[in-house]
């Protein structure tokens, strides 16, 4: 609640593994029970269908869809979103490519960010060229210098951007009806709660925490639906 209130971009303490894990898992137990506490809220006066779960069941075999939406798509998001909180030439490249990606194919394509088809080649090419290419400016040294001083002085706003813009774009989940529009900021009210989380794992503990927390959340979902199904 501290580091939401303030955040920050480093953390004094140099915590064990265990203790790092210790934390990581209660974050992660205290958001599902948030998640399920919310879901259950909503679901008394509104249930949306989530359309990407649904088409990703319909095209996919089991197994696949678990690893894609278990796997690569947290990979995906994680690159996206919080990579780039800490603040490196490489990063912020690899986090534009990533939405350079994201919005080719939301859009310009109106498609799924899963989907193999003819404009693939197009929208992973897109988002090569515009992460070279900001690569190539951050690189400079006066620019490199000046957007290190900006992620320190502006860290707050770079970190609720980053947790807003995260859960806020899960509404391309559903329908975009005006009803599901209105209600975006309950509809992804765990998203956000979550960005949030991985964003403070991200800064404290490294990028390999909260891509764990991404990937143990989508796995435990996408597997009980399947199981349910």
């Amino acid at each position: 609640m501290a580091f939401v209130k303030s955040p920050k971009t480093s953390f004094a303490p140099k915590l064990t593994i265990q203790d790092k894990l210790a934390e990581s898992l209660t974050l992660f137990l205290v958001k599902f029970i948030f998640s399920i506490a919310v879901a259950s809220l909503i679901g008394t006066f509104y249930e949306p269908q989530n359309l990407t779960d649904k088409s990703m069941s319909e095209r996919f075999t089991p197994i696949v869809f678990l690893l894609t939406g278990g796997i690569i798509l947290p990979l995906f998001e994680e690159v996206m979103f919080r990579l780039s909180l800490i603040f490196k030439p490489i990063y912020v490249a690899l986090s534009s490519a990533c939405f350079g990606y994201y919005f080719c194919t939301k859009l310009i394509f109106n498609s799924r960010l899963s989907l193999v088809d003819d404009t693939f080649g197009f929208r992973i090419g897109t988002a090569i060229l515009l992460g070279s290419l900001v690569f190539i400016v951050l690189n400079n040294q006066n620019v490199k210098k000046r957007l290190q001083s900006l992620w320190v002085k502006k860290f707050d706003l770079i970190y609720y951007s980053s947790a807003i813009l995260f859960g806020w774009l899960h509404i391309l989940n559903f329908e975009l009806s005006y009803l599901n529009l209105l209600l975006t900021p309950i509809l992804t009210l765990p998203q956000l709660f979550s960005g949030l989380i991985t964003g403070y794992l991200r800064l404290k503990f490294g990028f390999l925490y909260p891509l764990s927390f991404h990937i143990l959340t989508n796995s435990i979902l996408i597997g009980l639906s399947i199981f349910i199904e």
